[in-house]
Parts: C-alpha cells; structure tokens; sequence
C-alpha cells in the first residue's frame, strides 16, 4: 500500500500562508469519485462524481471533478495549487505511479496513472492507496498532531488497514495493513487470495451481505444492525459474528504495532456508534478474562473516523507532503 512520496513522509504538514498550502485530494472509488479542495488545512470545497471504470475512465472522472471543484474555488487556479492527490485501490509503485490490481476500478496489468493525470490536469500529481490516504486523512481530522499514531480500518467492501505509525506511513513491500488476510477460521470457504477463512469474508461489508441477503435494497450493514436492535434474534447472531471479527481485526493490528488509536472507517463506519460500542464490547468481554489484554486497554483505542471525508483529505495533504 504505497503512496508516491518520499520515503519517511510525515503526515499531515504544518499550516502555512499562500497558495503553495492550497492542494485538491481525490478519493477514486469503484461508484465515485469524491473531491476536495483543502486550504491551510481546512476543506474549502467538495464534490462528487460517478467514477468510471478503466485508465481512460478514472482519468475522465478525476479531471471532471477537479474541474468542479476549480470553478467552486476559481481564486485557486491550477497555478496556485500545490499538487493533486489521488487515492485509489489496489497496488501503487511509488517509483513510477502506475496502479495495477484495481479490480474495482477495471484495472487489473499496471497502469500509468499518476503520468496520464497530471497530463490531463497539467498539475503535479501524487498517486496512493485509497486506505494510506485516509490514515493521514484521519489523523488529520481527528487532531493527533505530528506523531499521530494509528491504524485506519477500512470496514469496505474488503478489509486492509492503513498504517500510521508515530506519523509516519508504514508501507512495507505492499502487504503493509492487509489484515483482511490474516486466516480467522482456518477451516472457512477459500478467500480471493488463495488461503481459507481469512478475515475478510466475516469482518467486510461483502461479508454482511453474504450473510443478509435480504436487504430490501438498503446496506446490509444498517439492515443488520436495525433488525438486530429490534431483537430478531438471526440478526443479532449475523451481527456478533461480524463484531468478533472486527474486533480481532483491531486486536492484532494492536498486538502487531500496538497502535494507540484503531479507526474504524470504511462504507460500514456509516453505523456509527453501534458499530463502535459493538466493537469496544467484544474487546471488553476478551479483557475481562485476561490480565495482559486488560492492561492494554484495547477497548479504549476503538474509535469511529470523524467523517467521510477523510480519504480525499489525505490525499491532499499526501500531495502538500510530496517534494516538487
């Protein structure tokens, strides 16, 4: 999960003055593609777009919302932006920009993303994972200062962590936050990735609805939870096996970088503080049988992201932190 700056890039920067803090982030997803324009720091515009798929499409897509987003804010002319940044999902070279396994995007064999949009835009652009965005992202929003240190879980479609340690991103070779594919029940049906009951298909929103199919076309998540508060009693069993898992999701990501902050983030975070409170409970019944996992306080370390911007934020300020 690599994002296109330096090596060692802290999170968010300092607030300074002039247009040089001025940058657009892009949050390019599988439905949309959501935008912001962030100025010292703070979100000055927003908007979103359907996304379309492939090279040509999510270069479609992100220039009509930077577009957008230039006429909402038309004293940030593209000569006063600092840089685009772009979150997508899948795999990101940091050397070249180029994106490959972005199923969700159409993309599967690499392509040169990051070379493609700043010919469009005609500005500098940064390209990264979608979840490394919203780390810093949320770090940013939630106010943690320089040395934020968290774990942004991504409650999605799939399930992967963003990693923000002592504010630095922890990208490693690529496998950095996968947590969706720690095996949970190693006797569970086989996982896109080739090994059986990973993480992902009980912690995710595709979990959830595998497992409430039934809907009657709102999210499976919010099904879940309402029918579960009304005391249906398959609801509830569908919702406790969804929180025991994201709490061991939360729990190793703890146990592995000991982070003092999990944010739960992601199309399912949308729950709100069920989710939350669901989680922390899960974790609270562990510790109350153990004395080690007591002392770690993991309850106390769940948290919600703060809103659902923070993916385009991130990649805004992933763009103010990239070198010229």
């Amino acid at each position: 999960m690599a994002l296109t700056t330096s090596p060692g890039t802290p999170g968010p920067p300092p607030a300074a003055h002039g247009p040089a803090t001025a940058a657009l982030g892009l949050d390019v997803g599988a439905s949309k593609v959501h935008g912001v324009v962030l100025v010292d720091g703070a979100v000055r515009a927003e908007r979103r777009t359907p996304s379309r798929p492939g090279l040509d499409g999510v270069v479609a897509s992100v220039t009509a919302v930077v577009a957008a987003l230039a006429a909402d804010v038309p004293d940030l002319a593209a000569p006063g932006w600092a840089g685009v940044g772009v979150g997508v999902p899948g795999v990101v070279d940091p050397r070249t920009g180029t994106v490959g396994h972005a199923v969700n995007l159409g993309v599967s064999a690499p392509v040169p993303l990051r070379d493609a949009l700043s010919a469009a835009l005609g500005a500098p652009v940064v390209v990264g994972n979608d979840v490394d965005a919203a780390a810093l992202g949320a770090a940013h929003t939630l106010g943690l200062g320089p040395g934020a240190d968290l774990a942004y879980l991504s409650l999605g479609t799939g399930l992967a962590a963003g990693l923000l340690l002592d504010g630095r991103l922890r990208r490693g070779g690529g496998a950095a936050g996968e947590v969706g594919h720690v095996p949970y029940r190693p006797d569970g049906p086989r996982c896109a990735c080739g090994q059986h009951g990973c993480l992902e298909l009980y912690a995710s929103g595709s979990a959830l609805q595998a497992a409430w199919p039934d809907a009657g076309g709102a999210p499976a998540a919010a099904a879940v939870f309402r029918r579960a508060a009304a005391g249906d009693p398959r609801a509830v069993a569908v919702r406790e096996a969804f929180l025991d898992a994201v709490a061991t999701a939360a729990q190793t990501l703890v146990l592995t970088v000991d982070v003092a902050h999990v944010v739960l983030g992601g199309g399912v975070a949308a729950l709100g503080e069920p989710l939350r409170a669901g989680v922390s409970a899960v974790l609270a019944r562990r510790a109350a049988g153990s004395p080690f996992l007591a002392a770690l306080d993991l309850p106390g370390r769940i948290r919600l992201a703060p809103d659902g911007r923070v993916a385009p934020v991130g990649a805004a300020l992933a763009a103010l932190a990239s070198p010229a």
